[in-house]
């Protein structure tokens, strides 16, 4: 019996000598392996052989990695606060890196996310935070993969996902989106007549060298009126008009 006992622990003990031996990664995975306590290489992917006790590995994913970004409470340049929220694209490209220079890189990388937003956002205008995001991800971008360069991972991407404004600074811009459309009807409508007094000044000139043009100008536009079917019409007659049609009757 003591002796069945015996060969059943040592198959316990050899099955644990091998679960602590043989390791298997992953392609997008690899093994940072440490052989008492100090670093001794990258393994990966496929089987790894460890020698039990004497050398331990910390598995690193090398996929991207998509992070929400809490929303943050940003003062704009224009002194207008916002909430911004982002999410972040990255991945890591050196596991030894990524394990030894920080202890972790998810949480640091959050963090370090969420001040750099606040940070670059507080220094732009609330009209250059909502009209030119693509610059503002690329200035975040650039300043996370700086930061994060010596922790081995590359910040692929930064998008502003949404800009959350008090119901009193969305009525100021409402009103100020209705300004702006009236300020525009009003150089619209302004250069009209600009331009309609213009023509209107060409078409005197131009009937003012032929009296008779004026004449026949007037006609057309007593016709346009009796068309319309009114009783009484009032029509102007400059002396003018007479005297030039005077002086048509007195040539020979």
């Amino acid at each position: 019996m003591f002796i069945e006992v015996g060969y059943t622990a040592l198959v316990v003990v050899l099955v644990l000598v091998a679960l602590s031996t043989f390791r298997i990664l992953r392609e997008y995975e690899r093994g940072v392996v440490f052989q008492l306590g100090r670093f001794w290489q990258v393994k990966g992917p496929g089987l790894i052989i460890l020698i039990p006790v004497v050398q331990q590995m910390v598995r690193v994913d090398l996929r991207t990695i998509v992070l929400d970004v809490p929303p943050q409470d940003v003062i704009t340049r224009d002194n207008v606060s916002v909430k911004v929220n982002a999410v972040l694209y990255f991945r890591v490209l050196d596991p030894q890196k990524a394990i030894i220079q920080v202890e972790d890189f998810l949480m640091a990388t959050s963090q370090l996310a969420q001040t750099t937003l606040r940070a670059v956002l507080g220094k732009h205008e609330l009209d250059e935070l909502l009209a030119e995001r693509e610059r503002l991800n690329m200035d975040i971008q650039q300043v996370l993969d700086a930061q994060t360069d010596v922790w081995g991972i590359k910040v692929a991407n930064v998008e502003i996902k949404h800009v959350d404004l008090n119901e009193s600074m969305v009525r100021a811009i409402a009103k100020q989106a209705e300004a702006e459309r009236e300020r525009r009807a009003k150089v619209i409508h302004a250069e009209g007549e600009l331009q309609a007094s213009e023509k209107l000044t060409q078409a005197a000139e131009m009937l003012g060298r032929q009296p008779g043009a004026m004449q026949l100008r007037y006609m057309q536009t007593l016709s346009s009126i009796a068309g319309d079917k009114s009783s009484t019409i009032v029509f102007p007659l400059p002396i003018e008009l007479l005297k030039g049609m005077a002086d048509l009757s007195t040539k020979p």
